[in-house]
């Protein structure tokens, strides 16, 4: 799994991850969504530039342009809910995409730290031969992305798969390496310090789902 660091140079990708990070801007429900987008529009450029490209010939009102577009067709995955923001980000760029959508979550059995992760619900168009952007901002435990990676991956063979998240965990990290097929490629805006005893990000944001679109009961 090849890994790309996309805020180890300061570039106004910074400035957005500090907002969302922040108790007194995060709590603006509103600003936190779009600063997520934002984000969202920043990974999508800098993973563009890694896909494949094939040559074409556009028609403008004065002549011919050779130029180059993308060769094979994209899909957008994300997880369910807290991915929707980080989605609509990457769509602003990618606008010709398919879109797919998963739900998966932690079930505590003991209301205790332990848990299992469920992958009940699927939406995804075909995405034989295609790039597969797979969509989450927290990467945690990294259990849920490859849960819903080989719920995805056991049915269809994507081109390659790229991971999107905005915030990962050294552990989260360490986990898809040992469990993801060889032809991911992960992105990460943010690298933060570790998970804690609850598996939470430190220091992390909160809920980023929560944040975005209220808190669930």
């Amino acid at each position: 799994m090849h890994i790309n660091y996309i805020s180890e140079q300061n570039s106004i990708l910074n400035h957005f991850l500090a907002q969302i990070r922040d108790v007194n801007i995060q709590k603006d429900s509103m600003r936190f969504r779009k600063n997520i987008e934002r984000i969202g529009e920043i990974m999508a450029y800098e993973l563009s530039k890694t896909l494949d490209y094939k040559n074409i010939d556009v028609q403008t009102p004065l002549g011919i342009k050779h130029t180059t577009t993308i060769a094979e067709p994209v899909v957008l995955c994300s997880i369910l809910r807290a991915g929707l923001a980080l989605h609509q980000g990457f769509m602003s760029f990618f606008d010709n995409a398919e879109n797919g959508f998963v739900s998966a979550y932690r079930h505590h059995y003991d209301n205790d730290d332990k848990f299992e992760i469920l992958v009940e619900y699927q939406a995804a168009p075909s995405f034989e031969g295609k790039n597969l952007i797979l969509i989450d901002p927290m990467l945690a435990t990294g259990q849920s992305l490859v849960a819903v990676l080989h719920k995805l991956h056991l049915e269809q063979k994507p081109k390659e798969i790229h991971i999107a998240v905005v915030i990962a965990t050294p552990e989260g990290i360490e986990y898809l390496e040992k469990n993801v097929p060889e032809n991911c490629h992960l992105w990460v805006a943010a690298l933060d310090e570790k998970l804690n005893e609850h598996n939470y990000i430190v220091p992390g944001l909160g809920d980023a789902g929560d944040l975005a679109y209220g808190i669930k009961l």
